[in-house]
């Protein structure tokens, strides 16, 4: 029974030694730079890094990649469940209603965000 899992014990070892042996010889056999001020700055594409980082973004943003994200779930669910629609139609009809209501409640969320503004660009 034990033997079973050998194949998978020798790859995890060969994995992790792989991983061990390849970051002893990158200290061992890399580079000692000097270090200075100019070469640790990140790369701007050529323009000085002057300023903050990080720039504040609007909340329309976040509103905007949070309905994508939800609406892009719908079309994932959405594609499995047209393919298994075949088996499933066979045992009951409630999944075909199911369905039609979990599309009816995306399509009020959607038409709200529209009433909302929260796709406008303008703002």
């Amino acid at each position: 029974m034990l033997s079973d899992y050998l194949p998978v014990l020798f790859q995890i070892l060969l994995a992790v030694g792989f991983a061990a042996i390849s970051l002893v010889l990158s200290v061992v056999l890399g580079k000692k730079g000097q270090a200075d001020g100019v070469k640790n700055e990140a790369y701007e594409c050529g323009m000085l890094p002057v300023g903050d980082g990080t720039p504040r973004f609007s909340v329309k943003f976040y509103l905007v990649a949070m309905l994508f994200v939800i609406f892009d779930i719908e079309a994932v669910f959405s594609y499995v469940w047209a393919v298994s629609f075949s088996d499933l139609i066979q045992e009951s009809a409630n999944v075909l209603w199911s369905m039609l209501l979990f599309f009816g409640v995306l399509t009020l969320a959607y038409i709200y965000a529209l009433k909302k503004g929260a796709l406008s660009w303008k703002s």
